[in-house]
């Protein structure tokens, strides 16, 4: 389970936000009812978007992976 703060990992594509899978989030906020509020910045420091996503969408940082800079729209 993610808490706040915490950088997770997308797990699927979200086209309507300009997000892939494999994207780096912050989660800055837990739903009393479940899910998580994450917040995908460029690595410049804007925000892109702040998602509203379930466990299912999000995943832990594992050990030993690296982050690949990706250009976006």
């Amino acid at each position: 389970m993610s808490k706040e703060l915490d950088t997770v990992v997308l797990t699927e594509d979200l086209p309507e936000h300009g997000l892939k899978r494999g994207d780096l989030g912050t989660v800055v906020l837990i739903h009393a009812a479940g899910g998580y509020e994450v917040e995908f910045v460029t690595l410049d420091g804007q925000t892109l978007a702040v998602v509203s996503l379930f466990s299912h969408q999000l995943r832990p940082v594992g050990q030993r992976e690296i982050a690949q800079a990706r250009a976006v729209a």
